[in-house]
């Protein structure tokens, strides 16, 4: 039923909004923080401050919180609102629908022509059309923001419609041009910068001016602010949080597009914080949570802009990412060497292990050694303590030759990294598992996410449309490498019987690193028992490698086997850190007469159908009957897979189609059972 109403609108005595979000996301739920209250400044000659424009998504508790809203927005525009059409169930009368419009929507009727009043409307075609969704919310629907008309000064003439107390009231705010409005935090938004009169808008950035908010330029609050919700409409597992400081400056956000907030459910098992943009002082001060694919590609996990390098920054960019990946832990994390991020760590992942990157200390080195006397002497110890050390023991003896040697016990950064060396060592860290993160190799590096798309005097905005542009890429690479895997097999270069089990297995990437260990195997010359303990066997590798002037030298490397629980474990501890086993524990299989790879060494990301059968915390059998987050969640993942699979061919493509729409069929065959 459709109702016509003239009413004109003036402030409510009730002056409560509620959060504004996009495509039915709802914030308050994944937000950490509650819904706080602070002052929304009106009128002020600085700092003025605006509602953020009415947006198609928008949700809100209520009809009254929705009406509230666009009224408070109208009043800061200088246009008045008037209720176009209400909509309301037959039986119940409940209201379940409605047009809210400029007060200057529509003309005058025939009939009130010739009365004096003067005439006011002009047609004008600003309105919001909005109505009751599944999640008994109030949600936008239609927007359209131009005005036929100039706005006027922003007061209500409808004020003196109100009774003598409300109007005391209003007049009483007005004269101190300050109005409390309780509201969702992500709908306030500074027109110069970033919140409130006192914080930085200027045009440049500076880092230590306000270390407890976002620093950003005239505008920046603005597009982030559009870009997230630009995203979240046209995403549809998008996930973003936006922290502010009780004066409601911008503080940190975080987001994840749908894309990759999937693949935190396949690689989210080890991940790489990647704050170079922080630790180096970019103008966009960027941390990227990344992981590695079954093609050993870095995928992105979330992205956030912190207010600074500060435990309580980290802390709620981890808190964020829990909330999105539903409290899944990683194994492992890895990052530079910060304090505020290894208390961070501590504190949201205490089941983690939290590890250094050792390409981020190999990258230093030059800057913190290059003035020593003997650098390139002090360098090459240094690096042979670090990549060619097998035993803690040995490691601890080449690192106090270099120190006495040298001359360097005083030297602070050689003696913090000694006090922090279990977590970065490699000769430490051989039961921790990296997934090929871990760049325990010399000359890999864990080059940063955004390499090439951001540089130190990258712009904020700029970097926002970057950021497009390198996911773009990144899962363009991803969808090549998966088609290439499927559709053509390997060329073999060795009789061995590894070779042409895994040959089938791997994906393309992930099968040459494997195979370039299968052929090292005819440089371990040797392999004989050393000890036996039941069904525990020591055995010792010899191998010839290639050490410094191009000379071979020989290397011994121990592998225990356990025939009875198929276990293989070599001290260079390859499977580890690379997810794959290393030519000295094929020798012992070999040497063992094993000829398939045991199960539990072929990790099941990095297979190249992977993600095919592979459903990440699906939970299906554990389904709540009223949580309509969870149903979209494990609806969104299981239609995610048939999405992958379908762009592997046209013919892929048709099919998924046409299973997409026998699907909607079913589901409207039960819609309208219901009805």
């Amino acid at each position: 039923m459709e109702v016509e109403e003239e009413k004109e609108a003036f402030p409510s005595n009730n002056d409560c909004l509620a959060e504004g979000k996009c495509d039915g996301q709802i914030l308050k739920e994944l937000n950490s923080e509650p819904t706080e209250s602070f002052d929304v400044q009106n009128s002020l000659p600085e700092g003025k401050k605006e509602f953020v424009a009415p947006a198609v998504g928008m949700e809100f508790e209520s009809y009254d919180d929705a009406y509230n809203y666009y009224n408070c927005y109208a009043k800061e525009a200088g246009f008045r609102v008037r209720v176009k059409n209400s909509w309301f169930k037959r039986n119940s009368r409940e209201k379940y629908g409605a047009v809210l419009c400029c007060s200057s929507q529509g003309f005058k009727r025939i009939k009130d022509v010739n009365r004096l009043r003067k005439e006011t409307r002009t047609g004008c075609p600003a309105m919001i059309r909005m109505r009751v969704v599944d999640s008994k919310r109030w949600r936008v629907l239609e927007v359209t923001h131009e005005h036929n008309h100039l706005l006027g000064a922003k007061i209500y003439k409808s004020v003196k419609k109100m009774g003598s107390g409300a109007r005391s009231k209003l007049q009483s705010s007005s004269d101190a041009e300050v109005r409390k409005i309780k509201l969702y935090r992500a709908l306030v938004i500074d027109a110069v910068g970033n919140g409130t009169p006192n914080c930085n808008a200027a045009g440049g950035r500076k880092f230590s001016d306000h270390p407890h908010q976002l620093n950003l330029r005239k505008g920046d609050s603005q597009a982030i602010y559009n870009y997230l919700c630009r995203l979240q409409l046209t995403n549809p597992n998008f996930f973003y949080l936006m922290d502010f400081t009780d004066e409601g400056c911008l503080r940190n956000v975080f987001w994840v597009d749908s894309r990759c907030r999937a693949s935190c459910g396949y690689f989210g098992d080890v991940i790489y914080v990647d704050n170079t943009c922080m630790s180096n002082r970019y103008e966009t001060p960027l941390v990227a949570l990344v992981g590695v694919n079954h093609h050993g590609q870095t995928v992105l996990l979330g992205c956030g802009l912190l207010a600074g390098e500060t435990v309580e920054s980290y802390t709620w960019l981890f808190k964020a990412w829990l909330t999105c990946v539903s409290g899944q832990y990683p194994q492992t994390i890895i990052t530079d060497r910060c304090k505020a991020l290894q208390t961070a760590i501590a504190e949201v992942f205490p089941k983690s292990n939290h590890r250094f990157s050792l390409s981020l200390i190999m990258k230093r080195v030059p800057e913190k050694l290059g003035g020593l006397r003997n650098y390139d002497a002090i360098r090459k110890t240094f690096v042979k303590a670090v990549f060619e050390t097998l035993k803690v023991i040995e490691f601890e003896a080449a690192w106090g030759f270099m120190i006495q040697h040298f001359g360097v016990t005083d030297h602070e950064w050689l003696r913090s990294l000694y006090e922090d060396r279990a977590r970065w060592a490699p000769v430490y860290l051989k039961d921790t598992f990296f997934a090929g993160l871990s760049a325990s190799r010399p000359g890999e590096n864990l080059s940063p996410f955004f390499d090439k798309y951001v540089h130190k005097q990258t712009p904020l905005k700029e970097f926002l449309d970057k950021y497009e542009l390198a996911l773009q890429k990144k899962h363009k690479e991803e969808t090549l490498a998966d088609i290439e895997s499927r559709n053509s097999s390997p060329e073999l270069r060795t009789r061995c019987s590894f070779e042409l089990q895994l040959s089938k297995l791997y994906t393309r990437e992930i099968f040459k690193r494997f195979q370039f260990e299968v052929e090292e195997m005819y440089s371990c010359f040797s392999t004989t028992q050393l000890h036996v303990d039941g069904p525990i066997i020591i055995f010792l590798v010899k191998e010839r490698v290639l050490a410094e002037g191009n000379r071979r030298e020989i290397r011994d490397y121990e592998v225990l086997y356990n025939r009875s629980a198929s276990e293989v474990r070599c001290i260079c501890s390859c499977f580890n850190f690379y997810g794959y086993l290393c030519r000295h524990a094929l020798c012992v299989l070999n040497f063992n007469g094993v000829e398939e790879v045991p199960s539990k060494y072929i990790l099941s990301r990095c297979k190249k159908d992977y993600k095919r059968f592979y459903v990440p915390d699906q939970g299906s059998y554990n389904v709540d009957s009223i949580d309509h987050m969870q149903w979209f969640n494990q609806l969104y993942r299981s239609a995610l897979q048939v999405v992958e699979e379908g762009a592997i061919s046209l013919d892929h493509y048709k099919v998924a189609l046409q299973a997409f729409e026998d699907s909607l069929n079913r589901v409207h065959v039960v819609e309208e059972k219901q009805d």
